[in-house]
């Protein structure tokens, strides 16, 4: 199979006779995907390739040197993150959910329950670890430096009445880690794909609100790839209504579309 390249995709669309788009996306739950997958393929003739990733950095540098097309299942403060530490240039071209961050126990039912000097698992990317420690912070369990924004690190933290422990792991470990810790912060998709239901199964669930949308999802492309014909085309067939019934059923309502 031919990769639809960065050149022949922006330079000659309509008459590109392979139009074949590789998607890389996180995890093993993509049903909403594969559906516009199968659209599609029988109303455009476009071959949406899916490539699943196991972490959330090497979709980036995938997109970056052309193994991958397009990426989704990133949030955009993550991606904008590596993009300034590597120098990429990963750019958003439309947004699809919003994926709320949850606390997870199999030791307590609720975060008042935990006692001192608890472990917990927060992701070790400094995004997701920094909206980690947001969530805490929401959830009346730790205060943080106000100065530091949507940034804060655990030196940030000015009150911690608990005295809580933490344990950074890679954010696909979070929910493996519920034996040996008190609780985990972990990511929706790494909830669902293990197979938990984040609205019923969090004992703490991130609130939705304006402050959210750095961790909005996002379908990026290369900077020079934004305005691609074909590109646009698989995002018009994904902001449907359709694919909103889809991700309800997927995620039975954890996950939020957001167009």
């Amino acid at each position: 199979m031919t990769l639809l390249g960065a050149c022949d995709a922006g330079n000659d669309n309509e008459n590109s006779e392979d139009k074949t788009v590789r998607l890389g996306v996180v995890g093993e739950n993509n049903e909403d995907w594969e559906y516009v997958q199968e659209e599609l393929k029988e109303k455009e003739d476009i071959n949406l390739e899916i490539v699943t990733f196991t972490d959330y950095r090497t979709p980036i540098t995938a997109l970056e040197d052309g193994s991958i097309d397009l990426h989704t299942s990133l949030t955009e403060i993550f991606m904008d993150e590596i993009n300034e530490e590597g120098g990429f240039s990963n750019t958003t071209i439309a947004y699809t959910n919003l994926n709320p961050l949850g606390i997870f126990s199999d030791k307590i039912e609720d975060v008042e329950d935990l006692e001192d000097e608890a472990e917990v698992a927060l992701p070790n990317d400094v995004s997701n670890e920094s909206r980690a420690l947001l969530l805490l912070q929401q959830a009346d369990l730790i205060e943080l430096d106000e100065d530091k924004g949507n940034m804060p690190t655990t030196n940030d933290i000015t009150a911690n009445p608990k005295n809580l422990q933490f344990e950074e792991l890679d954010a696909n470990q979070t929910i493996r880690s519920l034996d040996d810790v008190d609780i985990a912060c972990v990511n929706n998709n790494v909830a669902v794909d293990a197979g938990y239901i984040p609205t019923e199964d969090a004992i703490f669930l991130e609130p939705v609100a304006e402050s959210s949308k750095p961790y909005y999802n996002v379908i990026a492309a290369r900077e020079d790839e934004q305005d691609n014909e074909i590109y646009q085309t698989v995002v018009d067939y994904y902001q449907t209504d359709e694919v909103k019934e889809v991700i309800d059923d997927m995620t039975q309502g954890s996950s939020i579309p957001v167009w």
